[in-house]
C-alpha cells in the first residue's frame, strides 16, 4: 500500500508507549497496534486529531505516501 504509518517513529521520537497512547486518546491497544502496522484500512479523523493532539504533531508526521503499485483511478487497470 502506498500510504505508510509511521506512528511508530513519532511514539519513538516522544519516548511513548503504545499503551500511554491507547489510554489518552481512548482506544483500544489492539487497535492501535492495528493502526500501527497499516493493517486498517481507514482512520477516523476524530481519532487522528486525537492523535496529534497527543503527540504534537501533523497528519504528515503520521501518514506517508510512497508511490508504487497503486491504482490510477481512470477505470482502465492497465490490461
Amino acid at each position: 500500500m502506498p500510504i505508510v504509518v509511521r506512528l511508530d517513529v513519532m511514539l519513538a521520537q516522544r519516548k511513548m508507549r503504545s499503551k500511554e497512547l491507547a489510554e489518552a486518546i481512548g482506544i483500544t491497544e489492539a487497535n492501535l497496534s492495528l493502526l500501527k502496522s497499516g493493517k486498517v484500512r481507514g482512520v477516523r479523523f476524530d481519532t487522528l486529531s486525537r492523535i496529534c493532539a497527543v503527540l504534537q504533531c501533523q497528519p504528515g508526521d503520521l501518514l506517508v505516501h510512497e508511490p508504487g503499485d497503486e491504482p490510477t483511478g481512470d477505470g482502465d487497470d492497465g490490461q
